[in-house]
């Protein structure tokens, strides 16, 4: 955007707040002692947790080549190889502009490490255009849109590609073919290891298209494409480049691809989206919502199972909700919201990551070219 601009509910009849049912409990511990889980103890145990919460953390994406504009934003996988130049649990961010806030021109990928300076991950040549369709295989490579302008403009836009790249930032290979790829806007990854199904949104038709992947030692190949969801609202946009469907989020689980569209201030839901041979068209109304939703961009699903989704303020913009993030149930039903900037145009690219007891929530603030970072409990 150019611009100078799951949670468990405790009950009475759950063990100390797990949300695991006491029946189910003592079925699995066989026996166990009640007086290991006295309220006293929690109490004491409750004592020695902290109470001031995590401050955000604050990292800017401007690299040495003064690339700005950050999109896209992944977390590194737990299994991620060793041997490259990233860690498991850091953070890649990709960049739009480069040092002229021309958009579609940026060549960057910026590594954020859980501690210490970032670092640039990648740098590739010109024409680039480094979108929000970043994601990472635990095979050890990183899958970026490439979606190009010459002049910074909608108007010169070319249906790009699929850069992809080794976990030392190495260029190993590309996916090209306009009929799948037009303008990689945004994406989504089922990593299945020596196989994936990576879903990507199209900013120059309107489309969603599912690439199946195979993943080997030396790259990726493309087994098969099935454009698989279309008549999403797409237009060019002079402030934030395009609008068009952008967040995607998949769940497995259900086989369900829910897809952020922008113009359509819309959140759809593709059913059988991974193993669909056919068009589904928009697909269902998850999400809509005039009074929080602003122009919906990039989307990721809390570990609640909620969906949490950037406004990019081009659609529906509101003055007093300026770049907020929205979270909402899959049901449809208003969660909460935050800001990342008292200015409009500021919030895009997310990402969410859970270990243990933690879940870290990454947010970029491309009005300041940062990254925001925040550590959560988890309930």
């Amino acid at each position: 955007m150019k611009i100078t601009r799951k949670l468990v509910m405790g009950s009475q009849s759950c063990l100390g707040g797990t949300g695991i049912p006491l029946r189910k409990l003592l079925l699995v511990a066989g026996v166990f002692s009640l007086m290991s889980f006295s309220p006293l103890m929690a109490q004491d145990n409750d004592r020695n947790q902290p109470f001031l919460p995590t401050p955000v953390r604050s990292v800017s994406t401007v690299p040495a080549n003064g690339d700005v504009n950050p999109y896209g934003v992944a977390f590194v996988p737990a299994h991620f190889p060793s041997g490259g130049t990233v860690n498991p649990g850091n953070i890649l961010v990709s960049n739009f502009n480069n040092s002229k806030n021309l958009q579609g021109t940026g060549t960057t990928i910026i590594d954020v490490p859980a501690v210490g300076s970032p670092t640039v991950f990648f740098q590739g040549q010109a024409p680039l255009g480094l979108s929000t369709a970043l994601n990472i295989l635990q095979k050890g490579f990183v899958l970026v849109g490439n979606f190009p302008s010459t002049d910074g403009t909608c108007g010169t836009a070319q249906p790009g590609s699929i850069l992809v790249i080794n976990k030392s930032g190495q260029q190993v290979g590309s996916i090209a073919d306009p009929s799948f790829i037009n303008g990689p806007w945004d994406s989504a990854l089922f990593d299945q290891g020596n196989t994936a199904k990576f879903f990507v949104a199209n900013g120059l038709t309107g489309t969603i298209a599912r690439l199946n992947l195979v993943v080997g030692a030396s790259g990726v190949t493309v087994a098969s494409a099935t454009q698989i969801a279309s008549g999403y609202g797409f237009q060019c946009d002079p402030v934030t480049f395009v609008d068009a469907p952008t967040g995607l989020v998949y769940d497995p689980e259900q086989d369900v691809l829910y897809v952020a569209s922008t113009v359509d201030n819309t959140v759809f839901a593709v059913q059988d989206a991974g193993g669909r041979t056919r068009d589904g068209g928009k697909g269902r109304v998850v999400y809509t919502d005039a009074t929080h939703l602003h122009g919906p961009l990039g989307m990721a699903m809390a570990p609640n199972g909620h969906l949490v989704v950037s406004n990019n303020d081009a659609i529906n913009p509101d003055p007093n909700q300026p770049s907020e993030i929205v979270e909402f149930t899959t049901a449809g039903k208003f969660a909460k919201q935050i800001s990342v900037d008292p200015a409009q145009g500021g919030s895009f690219g997310l990402a969410i990551a859970s270990s243990g007891d933690v879940a870290r929530f990454a947010a970029v603030d491309d009005n300041a070219s940062i990254l925001l970072i925040w550590t959560l409990p988890l309930p």
